[in-house]
Parts: structure tokens; sequence; C-alpha cells
């Protein structure tokens, strides 16, 4: 994809020349409800050369992404789901843009894990006054991924949590679905070989989190973005009723746990094995069987976020 410049020289470059396209999700409520708010707020902050691409057809979402991406902006701002946030995070990798995000989805688990505030002035208030920084992309297969690959309940909950839910409970649509889902979901083995090690484990859910959030809530104190490591972790056992618990909690509470103190294997690739084989999660998207080989790719992704964002 060409050199890249320094993330200082990035940073000087979108807040002097503003060269941005926006792509902004407008077939779902949020995104439409808020787009005019968002063209308002972009044009107030001052940036002088931009163009709107708004989304209307989801299926032509990704020739949107090409087509903004050739006008080699220096600023790469999408609003919407965790979805469309990881089908910008596949086109923007390894290349010379920013990747800049807008809250317009559920449960914003990108969004979160970056810091960004949530209220969509705030966020678009980062992208005049953040710098860049480049956080790791994990790639499950052959495709990469910005949050979560996961396998089990959350691969039904997906297909079956319905749009009327989700925006009547937004992110508690998730474990309350799954609810319904476990009384007859069977549990399955699960092999995590990690650094030489081979893990195994009768779970319900498997999640391998490149990110820090997941439906919504932080997985664990410790987790980063941009450490060059993955986190495996599992939610409840094979047992039904523990599993079933712990779900209500975190629909509950959002409570959080720490690397030091749970379940966790951590390392930077990680092949996973089922019985029986499993389909995978990764960032929505649901193509992949295991077995399968997922990996992180330090400083993959480069994005604007807020000045005080660590960026290791």
């Amino acid at each position: 994809m060409g050199e890249l410049r320094s993330k200082a020289e990035h940073t000087e470059a979108i807040r002097t020349k503003g060269r941005v396209c926006v792509v902004v999700n407008t077939r779902s409520r949020r995104g439409r409800r808020h787009y005019p708010a968002v063209v308002r707020a972009l044009r107030a902050e001052g940036f002088d050369s931009i163009r709107f691409l708004p989304v209307v057809d989801p299926k032509r979402l990704r020739a949107t992404l090409e087509e903004a991406l050739a006008d080699e902006p220096d600023l790469l701002v999408v609003g919407g789901g965790d979805g469309t946030l990881s089908a910008a995070v596949k086109h923007v990798a390894h290349r010379d843009v920013a990747l800049g995000v807008l809250p317009l989805g559920t449960t914003n688990n990108f969004v979160r894990s970056l810091g960004v505030p949530l209220d969509l002035a705030g966020a678009i208030r980062v992208l005049r006054t953040g710098k860049v920084a480049d956080i790791d992309l994990g790639v499950a297969g052959d495709r990469e991924f910005a949050n979560l690959a996961s396998f089990g309940v959350s691969v039904e909950v997906a297909g079956k949590v319905r749009h009327g839910v989700k925006r009547l409970l937004g992110r508690a649509a998730y474990p309350l679905t799954a609810l319904t889902i476990l009384p007859r979901h069977q549990p399955f083995r699960a092999f995590l070989t990690v650094d030489g090690r081979r893990h195994e484990l009768l779970t319900h859910q498997l999640n391998i989190a490149n990110g820090r959030f997941h439906g919504g809530w932080q997985v664990a104190r410790d987790i980063s973005i941009d450490n060059g490591r993955l986190v495996a972790y599992q939610l409840g056992s094979g047992k039904r009723l523990r599993l079933l618990l712990e779900t209500m909690v975190r629909a509950g509470s959002g409570r959080w746990r720490s690397l030091a103190g749970g379940p966790f294997v951590v390392g930077r690739e990680m092949y996973l094995e089922t019985d029986p084989p499993m389909a995978a999660d990764v960032d929505g998207e649901v193509r992949l069987m295991t077995p399968i080989m997922i990996r992180t790719v330090p400083n993959g992704l480069r994005v604007m976020v807020p000045d005080d964002f660590v960026d290791s």
C-alpha cells in the first residue's frame, strides 16, 4: 500500500488540510436519524475538503468504502454499527489513511475500545482535536477483524436477535436473546493451542478478543486493543445454569473481571479446534469454521483517537 507517514505528520495533515471522506450507514435507524447532525457538526469543525457518502443499500457498503478511499483522504470517517466499522477496518488496514469512528451502533464495541466518546458531538470533536494512533488487527483464517471472534451461543444469538428488540433494548437485547436459546443449546469441547500449550475446555461460549469490549461491556480491566495480544475466555462452562446466571449478571450489571483473576488465555497466535466443528462469528460475519488459526497483527490499523489514548 506504499509508505506510511509518521503518526505525527498524519495527525498534522488531518488538523490542517482536513481531507476527509465520510461514510454513514443511513439504512440503520440511528444512522438515518443522526446523518444531518453529522454533516452539520463536521462542517462546523472547519474541515476544508470533505465529501459525504451516505449508504442507503448495505450491499453497496464495500463499493462505497472503496469509492471514498479512491479520493486518498487523510481521514475516513465511518458511522454505523460494529458490522459497518468491521467492513471499514478491512479496507483501511495497512493504508496511509486514518479511520475515524462515529458511535451509531447498538453496542459500539470498537468505539468503546478506542476510548472515543459515545455522544456524537464528543466523537466528532475527537476527529479535530485527537491524534492518529496505530492499533492491533485480529486475523481469523484470512479475515481481518477489529474486535472479536466468537463461538457457540453468540453465533445463534446474532442470527436470531430481532431488530425491533435490539432497537428497544439496546445492548441488553443480546444477552436476553441468549437466555431464550440456552435451554436447548448443547455445550462443545474446545482445544486451544497457544505458545505450544494445549488448553481443553467444555463450554457453551468461547470468545477470542482483540478489542476490550463485548456486548457493550468491558471484558476485563487489563485488556487493550494495542498490546499485541489476543485474549481467549469462556463465558460460563458446560453447565447451562452457570452460564445462565453469568449471562443474567452481565446483562444486569456489566460486571468486569481482571486477566489476573479470571479464566483467560493470552497470546499472539491461537489455534482453535472444536468438537463438533463450529461456525465462527468474526465481528458479526459468520463465514468461517473451526479448526481455525487466529492471530494478531500489531499496529496494523491507523485510527483517530482522543489525545489521552495510550499508543504503545
